[in-house]
């Protein structure tokens, strides 16, 4: 096999450097340690300063880093930008931009960008201005970069975007310091991720779709374009499962050079006895919540069990998910209480007074009209969450067999309620659920085997998918359903069979199940998955060539 090429720097950038949104968040943070014992400080990541003024806790400005630099970009691109590292493994530099300053331009930019490549923004709204600024300062910073430190041809340098909000860094790139060579990622198809979300059948009817006219059809015109355009004019376009490469094809019309799965670090798990120790005192704290939000004592064997992610009701499958709670709760021979944490941000008010005065010891009463929510929701009759619950007539009275705990808020430590992270809380569940109809990749399952907690998942997201490759049942530590378009219902049975087998299985069996789950979760590593990253690199710098 010949030699790869390998980058001499390489900066990335995405909307989530330093700005903990979503997954790609910990793509980029897990990822970093591995790259920068490569590089060292000739890796960079480029994010947005969206702080405004606040502390960012994911950022450590360093006033004496390259402050020469920080003035260059400012005299001769007029942007400024603030130089320090990222509170993450690793600790790689990290420069935050202000970007703002582009708006009053973004119309010359729009123009610019279409003469060099053909992007439509006129049908832009929303975030597409703000995102579009961004990615084209994130451009501009690479090349005062590349200019103030001196680098050359010579140099193997490589712009790595993630998404289509950071494309028109990717353009300016091309156009202004072709010696370079890019990379872009998408994690999800922009129009994909809006034909699912449409309650349209995207995998059966795949083939029939053509990107352009669904983007007409759903309004996301100015996002596809971008996204498309970019998959075509970088020197590497990457995806990061099999099933969404598919999706590029049809829908981008560009077949993904090479897939780059997304891996992770598990430094966020704690060994041995702390492990114990953080899992005991997570499920008191379940325990403590629920029986006071519920009014009674639980069992002592009681099955906690959870789902978690963004509020995309169909998407992420919750939909599927509570009614397999109503197939399980009507099933004979249940052999456990279980209590369900729906752990999805809503739109809320903030946390319950009464339930944090309850959780306090205080002689505050609870609202006994309230028995599913830890937060107060803005809206509960228009929630969807809040109707499937009473649409299936679940009461969480002591005598149902299955309770559901709706946790609408984001799980930072600081809720009102629970007071801890996520992590915090997952490492002390028996089994979580996630039955996505569109996932690209899926790291709340992983997430879930690196704490050694057994996970349900489908065949159409990215992990499920790798995962079945062996067929996993939920004995070997995470369970993959077939789904399709239209076997919602097929899947519901199948997560109820599998939430009730888990139930019936004794101390020695739930172990072992533990550990084929965290046996599963190491495999995923980045020290297994690096090396796609490495071909993508290799590939970018290698057309480049042939470019230049």
């Amino acid at each position: 096999m010949a030699e790869l090429v390998s980058p001499e720097y390489i900066f990335e950038t995405s909307w989530e450097v330093c700005n903990m949104v979503g997954g790609i968040y910990t793509v980029l943070s897990t990822r970093a340690a591995t790259l920068q014992k490569k590089l060292l400080d000739k890796l960079v990541f480029i994010g947005p300063d969206v702080w405004f003024g606040k502390e960012n806790p994911y950022f450590e400005e360093i006033p004496e880093l390259y402050p020469e630099w920080k003035a260059f970009t400012e005299a001769e691109y007029d942007l400024k930008i603030r130089v320090g590292r990222w509170k993450v493994p690793g600790e790689p530099i990290a420069v935050l931009v202000d970007f703002m300053p582009l708006m009053l331009r973004k119309d010359e930019i729009y123009g610019r960008v279409w003469e060099q490549v053909g992007v439509n923004s006129i049908a832009a709204y929303g975030d597409y201005d703000e995102s579009s600024m961004f990615g084209y300062s994130t451009g501009i910073i690479i090349e005062s970069y590349y200019r103030f430190f001196n680098l050359n041809s010579e140099n193997q340098v490589v712009a790595h975007f993630n998404e289509w909000m950071t494309t028109f860094g990717a353009f300016y790139i091309k156009n202004n310091l072709p010696e370079i060579a890019t990379v872009f990622t998408t994690h999800a198809t922009s129009i994909g991720r809006s034909i699912a979300g449409n309650h349209k059948p995207l995998y059966d009817y795949l083939n029939e779709y053509n990107g352009d006219q669904m983007a007409h059809e759903l309004n996301m015109v100015s996002k596809h374009s971008t996204e498309k355009i970019a998959a075509h004019v970088v020197d590497c376009f990457t995806t990061v499962s099999e099933i969404t490469g598919i999706e590029c094809e049809q829908l981008l019309e560009k077949k993904p050079n090479v897939i780059t799965p997304n891996g992770f670090e598990n430094d966020f798990v704690p060994d041995g006895g702390k492990f114990t120790s953080k899992r005991k005192e997570a499920r008191a704290t379940l325990r403590h919540v629920a029986e006071n939000l519920l009014g009674y004592k639980l069992n002592k064997n009681v099955l906690f069990v959870s789902t978690a992610g963004r509020y995309e009701y169909k998407n992420k499958g919750i939909d599927t998910f509570l009614e397999s709670l109503k197939l399980l709760s009507i099933q004979t021979g249940l052999k456990k209480e279980v209590v369900v944490f729906i752990m999805v941000p809503a739109n809320i008010k903030g946390f319950r007074s009464d339930l944090a005065s309850v959780l306090n010891h205080s002689e505050t009463e609870l609202n006994s009209w309230n028995r599913f929510t830890t937060h107060e929701l803005v809206d509960y009759y228009s929630d969807n969450i809040m109707s499937a619950i009473h649409w299936f007539h679940f009461t969480n009275q002591q005598t149902q067999a299955v309770k559901i705990i709706f946790v609408p808020s984001y799980l930072n430590g600081s809720d009102g309620i629970f007071n801890k992270t996520y992590y915090d809380l997952l490492i002390g569940m028996d089994l979580t659920v996630f039955p996505s109809y569109y996932e690209p990749w899926g790291y709340t399952p992983l997430e879930s085997v690196a704490f050694s907690v057994p996970t349900i998942t489908t065949n159409l997201s990215g992990f499920g998918q790798w995962v079945s490759h062996n067929l996993h049942e939920i004995e070997q530590g995470v369970g993959v359903i077939h789904r399709s378009d239209y076997n919602g219902y097929i899947v519901a049975e199948h997560i109820a069979e599998m939430i009730h087998k888990f139930a019936s299985f004794n101390v020695e069996e739930i172990k072992a199940v533990r550990e084929k789950a965290s046996i599963i979760a190491e495999k995923a590593l980045w020290k297994h998955f690096i090396h796609f990253y490495d071909k993508a690199y290799h590939i970018a710098l290698k057309n480049k060539y042939k470019r230049t």
